[in-house]
């Protein structure tokens, strides 16, 4: 089973990336982040055409989040249970698929909004540790996978790439990745990929991507059930070099 993640920058401009890899790589399910348009405009019929059901949840001009599957799916949730009733951002779909609960989020960077902006981050983490340890205490084989904002360790970004004052990489913003991974969730890249720099985002800006100037934001969580069958985790570099690409690349996650 080929589970992927993939921040698409905009489906408008980008449908027909995305429909080009699903037929290449023909993953069993796809979580989408910023698709950047509302609901109804997601271009669903596309997708059934290739054969993928799809659902999103949506909004204008900013975030939205969507999930494309080979399989019958049931929507759980279409907003991160905890948060408050009047948060509107779409950035959260947790689905039932395989007897198995998936999560696709867009973590909020932090960066803009200054020192609210950072709290609302911080916060969104811990309400989504919080669902983590519903589920897993459920023992309900879960993954989590999305775009999360976070360099979990220097290893995770190239040097240079970012000041140590960014929200991706602030000792706070790791300390929540790190109580997600210690609720007994396996982070699939690095448990297939131990060392070394691996990225699934470079910039538009100063040539990263022509540097390697990349980071790592990009993520895939499983519980224990999941992380046994974990057969490969890799980021789909040759993505980046397409004509008009997203900053940030897919990320296949195999299991057994």
């Amino acid at each position: 089973m080929k589970i992927a993640t993939w921040n698409v920058n905009s489906i408008r401009q980008r449908e027909g990336h995305v429909q080009r890899w699903l037929t290449q790589c023909q993953p069993d399910i796809l979580f989408l982040q910023e698709i950047k348009c509302e609901t109804h405009a997601f271009p669903a019929l596309t997708f059934h055409g290739i054969g993928y059901m799809a659902e999103a949840v949506g909004q204008k001009s900013y975030n939205g989040v969507a999930v494309l599957s080979r399989a019958p799916f049931t929507v759980v949730h279409r907003a991160l249970p905890g948060l408050p009733a009047d948060d509107t951002q779409a950035r959260y779909l947790e689905i039932e698929a395989a007897d198995m609960t998936l999560i696709g989020i867009y973590l909020p960077n932090g960066n803009s909004g200054g020192s609210a902006g950072f709290a609302y981050k911080l916060a969104w983490m811990e309400c989504l540790a919080e669902r983590a340890r519903a589920l897993l205490a459920a023992d309900r084989p879960l993954a989590i996978t999305g775009d999360f904002n976070v360099c979990p360790t220097d290893d995770d970004f190239a040097p240079g790439a970012l000041s140590a004052t960014d929200a991706l990489v602030r000792p706070e913003t790791r300390a929540k990745f790190r109580q997600l991974i210690w609720l007994g969730l396996t982070d699939a890249i690095r448990a297939a990929h131990p060392h070394g720099h691996i990225y699934t985002f470079w910039d538009y800006q100063a040539g990263a991507w022509q540097r390697d100037l990349g980071l790592r934001i990009d993520h895939t969580l499983l519980s224990s059930a999941l992380a046994e069958r974990l057969v490969s985790a890799t980021p789909d570099k040759a993505e980046r070099d397409q004509p008009q690409p997203s900053d940030h690349v897919p990320v296949v996650t195999e299991l057994s």
